[in-house]
C-alpha cells in the first residue's frame, strides 16, 4: 500500500467522521433538545448521508479513484453550502421559501369536518422561524461555514493527490 493510498483514506475518513459529527448534532438538537426541524432543514442533512455513503464506500475499494471521489464530496458539500445559504437568506427574509415551508396547504375549509381535521393536525415548522441561535448566528449560518470547509479540504486532498499521483507516474 502507497502513502497516498493510506493519506486519501484518511481524507475520506476525516469527511466521513465530520459528516457522521454533522447529523449527530442535528439529530441531537432534535431529539434531545426538542428543535424542530423545518423541512429545508431535513434538506441539509441529505448532502452528510451522500458523503458517509461515498466516503464509506470509497475508503473500502481498493482500486477507487481517491481523487474522483474526494471531488465528488467536495461537489456535495458545495451543494450543501448551496441549501443552508438558501435556508439562511430564508430565515434573514432576503427571499420566500420555494417549497410549502410551514404552510398547512392540502384541504379547504369547506365543511366543518375539514376544519376540525386541521385543527388537530401539528402544522409543519415555519422555514424563516429560527429557534437557536449562537452569536446571533443561527445553525444554517454554521452549516454554509462548515460545509465549504469540508468542500475545500476534499478539493484540497484530490488536487494533492492528483499532483502525486502525477509524479510516481
Amino acid at each position: 500500500m502507497m502513502i497516498t493510498e493510506k493519506a486519501d483514506k484518511i481524507v475520506l475518513g476525516v469527511l466521513l467522521l465530520a459528516s457522521i459529527g454533522a447529523l449527530a448534532t442535528a439529530f441531537t438538537a432534535q431529539y434531545v433538545f426538542g428543535l424542530e426541524p423545518c423541512i429545508l432543514c431535513k434538506y441539509q442533512r441529505v448532502p452528510y448521508f451522500a458523503v458517509i455513503l461515498f466516503a464509506g464506500i470509497g475508503m473500502h475499494i481498493e482500486m477507487a479513484d481517491h481523487a474522483g471521489t474526494l471531488k465528488v464530496v467536495g461537489v456535495i458539500f458545495l451543494l450543501g453550502a448551496a441549501l443552508a445559504f438558501y435556508h439562511n437568506g430564508v430565515e434573514q427574509h432576503w427571499w420566500e421559501a420555494a417549497t410549502s415551508c410551514g404552510s398547512g396547504g392540502g384541504d379547504t375549509l369547506t365543511t366543518f369536518k375539514n376544519f376540525a381535521n386541521q385543527l388537530m393536525t401539528k402544522m409543519p415548522k415555519r422555514c424563516d422561524q429560527i429557534d437557536w441561535t449562537l452569536f446571533g448566528l443561527s445553525m444554517t449560518v454554521y452549516n454554509t461555514v462548515t460545509s465549504i470547509g469540508l468542500a475545500a479540504v476534499s478539493f484540497f486532498g484530490a488536487a494533492v493527490l492528483r499532483n502525486y499521483n502525477r509524479e510516481i507516474e
